[in-house]
């Protein structure tokens, strides 16, 4: 569990990743943010990108644990939308970055937590074949994840999750189809 210095170094630095690009926050900036030395970042940080590793990991971990359960493909891909918009700046300012990998390898982490979950509950009861079983699930989450790096690279749009909801709609069915052509192989 992260103590009070730690959280405060993490606080400090999403919030000024809310405010300017990653190569604009220094550990200066965060210590002065948060009111300690520079020590007491060392402490906890080796650098700025362990920092932020982390608080991604931490994020993805979160996102993870709050939703043990899937009902429907729109709403895996809605708890990463809603996610992304509540730190919409701070999250521009990773994938316009360097750092970048960190970030979509996380969100790929999510992505198949959702899905694998939604999907384990839809294929309950059927006999698909496990290697169709991971293909469907493989399909859902590159398309889940590819839908929101698209979302993101267009600055993430209000309109645009519209549009990532539009694709799912007409996906629906993708799968029972693959319930069904596992059935035949």
């Amino acid at each position: 569990m992260a103590n009070f210095t730690e959280n405060a170094i993490k606080e400090s630095f999403i919030k000024l990743l809310g405010e300017r690009p990653l190569n604009k926050i220094s550990v200066k900036d965060i210590v002065e943010d948060c009111e300690i030395n520079r020590n007491s970042f060392y402490y906890h940080f080796h650098d700025i990108p362990e920092l932020l590793e982390r608080i991604v990991i931490e994020s993805a971990e979160n996102i993870i644990s709050e939703y043990p359960s899937i009902d429907s493909v729109e709403q895996c891909l809605n708890v990463a939308i809603q996610f992304s918009l509540q730190y919409k700046k701070a999250l521009l300012h990773i994938f316009n970055s360097v750092n970048r990998d960190v970030y979509e390898y996380n969100l790929m982490k999510v992505c198949d937590h959702v899905v694998r979950t939604y999907l384990e509950k839809a294929f309950a009861g059927t006999e698909v074949a496990p290697e169709d079983k991971e293909a469907g699930i493989t399909f859902v989450k590159c398309l889940t994840f590819g839908l929101i790096i698209d979302w993101m690279s267009m600055g993430m749009d209000a309109e645009a999750p519209k549009d990532c909801y539009r694709v799912l709609e007409l996906c629906k069915g993708i799968s029972d189809d693959i319930i069904a052509r596992s059935r035949k192989k």
